[in-house]
């Protein structure tokens, strides 16, 4: 189970429209595309992996049900970035008024936003590398805070907009800071 990464540059670029194409022509590929064009298709996860994202997305849930700012997306909402790539975290959160300045067609496709928040959860199969590097565009692109958890580590990466990476060892619990107000994420779940 791993990801592989395929470069067309050679024979063709791969238009919005098309990889949107190909993505609803083979629903049971979990498809990515990086800044540089490249098609990355990647294994689902595991059971482990399955079972903590469910846990993760249920707080994120809960908490945005109480605050009513934004909404929650999952792993399987494709976001057409600005820098031009095509990724799906694992967790994501857009405030609610720069959602609702989408058009209805913008929302129902790749939604053309980079979210205000990103969580992504390393499983065995990643690689720690292109994890950093798609949390390195979805920084590009505009997202404010970051986290990429790495379980078998325990050890979370906290990206912010415009500041150094900050590496955190065994946190018990992560705040989510002005993007998240409010929001505390315990990790014991996880780790």
């Amino acid at each position: 189970m791993n990801a592989y990464t395929i470069n067309f540059d050679s024979i063709f670029t791969i238009t919005d429209k098309q990889f949107y194409q190909l993505c609803t022509n083979n629903p049971e590929l979990v498809l990515e595309r990086n800044r540089k064009g490249e098609l990355i298709i990647m294994s689902p996860t595991g059971g482990e992996t399955g079972k903590k994202n469910a846990e993760l997305n249920a707080d994120f849930v809960i908490w945005n049900r109480q605050k009513k700012l934004g909404y929650i997306f999952d792993s399987s909402t494709c976001f057409r970035l600005p820098m031009g790539s095509n990724r799906s975290p694992d967790v994501a959160y857009i405030k609610k008024e720069r959602w609702d300045k989408l058009t209805e067609e913008e929302k129902i496709k790749f939604p053309p936003i980079a979210p205000d928040f990103v969580l992504e959860l390393m499983s065995n199969t990643d690689s720690l590398k292109m994890l950093q590097e798609k949390m390195a565009e979805y920084m590009e692109s505009g997202v404010k805070l970051g986290w990429l958890i790495n379980p078998d580590k325990k050890e979370v990466e906290i990206y912010r907009r415009g500041k150094e990476k900050e590496i955190l060892s065994n946190p018990q619990n992560l705040s989510g800071e002005n993007v998240l107000p409010d929001f505390i994420l315990d990790l014991t779940e996880i780790f």
